[in-house]
């Protein structure tokens, strides 16, 4: 599919995922079809040091819908996303992560909320993650509604779909796909929390884990914190020149 004439991108940020890439293809190709308009899954290889790339080259020169962006040096997840959505330029946008944890059926139904919404976020109600990091996801909500006014139950949740559009204002940072559902919210965006399936990891090996992200976490969140308070919003604005002309 080319990027000129697909209406939505499907954006999986990878590192050491080779063994996720076929699956991965498999599942969004049963979870889209051809009858649910046109799409492309873009893998964002971040600089994988196994095969992920060569399995992305595979499975593209397999079906023209699938594409690859790779980075030169490893830069995280955040990168990752913004690469996908920087390199793209279609109208609607989902992510999911590349652990196949997310479940990509789940990404059709939440795509056609957005005729209601600009900004769907999954909740993974029945999580398949160690007691240890389901207490810090809590503790991290605690937080974000304390230091934010924001009660989004879930924003590490990577399954998400979206209105391109919804993306005023957001730049790109470091930690910027915990906080993307927040960000989008604070510019006006109409936001929808949705349950979603999680699954176990059959493949590889999760990059993050709760001591890696608490000090990243703290300092994030405050530094969204002072943006959001600091942020400048579009506000309707009345032209003299067009005042004149009626």
């Amino acid at each position: 599919m080319s990027p000129e004439t697909a209406d939505i991108a499907i954006i999986v940020p990878m590192f050491n995922e080779s063994d996720n890439v076929n699956p991965m293809v498999r599942e969004v190709t049963a979870a889209f079809g051809a009858g649910s308009g046109l799409w492309e899954l873009v893998f964002i290889d971040d600089a994988s040091t196994d095969d992920t790339w060569e399995r992305i080259l595979g499975a593209q020169a397999a079906d023209p819908r699938v594409r690859g962006l790779r980075h030169t040096r490893n830069q995280g997840q955040s990168a990752a996303v913004w690469t996908g959505i920087a390199g793209t330029r279609t109208p609607l946008l989902c992510t999911l992560d590349g652990d196949l944890q997310n479940d990509p059926a789940d990404l059709p139904a939440m795509l056609k909320q957005l005729g209601a919404v600009d900004f769907i976020c999954g909740h993974r109600v029945n999580r398949r993650d160690s007691w240890l990091r389901r207490i810090s996801s809590r503790v991290a909500r605690w937080a974000r509604r304390a230091a934010l006014g924001y009660d989004f139950a879930d924003t590490g949740c990577a399954l998400r779909a979206f209105r391109r559009t919804c993306l005023a204002g957001v730049f790109p940072f470091n930690g910027l796909h915990r906080f993307l559902p927040i960000l989008v919210a604070g510019n006006g965006s109409k936001t929808r929390e949705v349950p979603v399936n999680h699954r176990p990891r059959v493949a590889g090996v999760s990059k993050y884990g709760v001591w890696n992200r608490f000090g990243r976490g703290i300092f994030d969140l405050v530094g969204v914190a002072w943006y959001q308070r600091r942020r400048l919003n579009a506000v309707p604005v009345e032209d003299s020149r067009t005042r004149r002309s009626q």
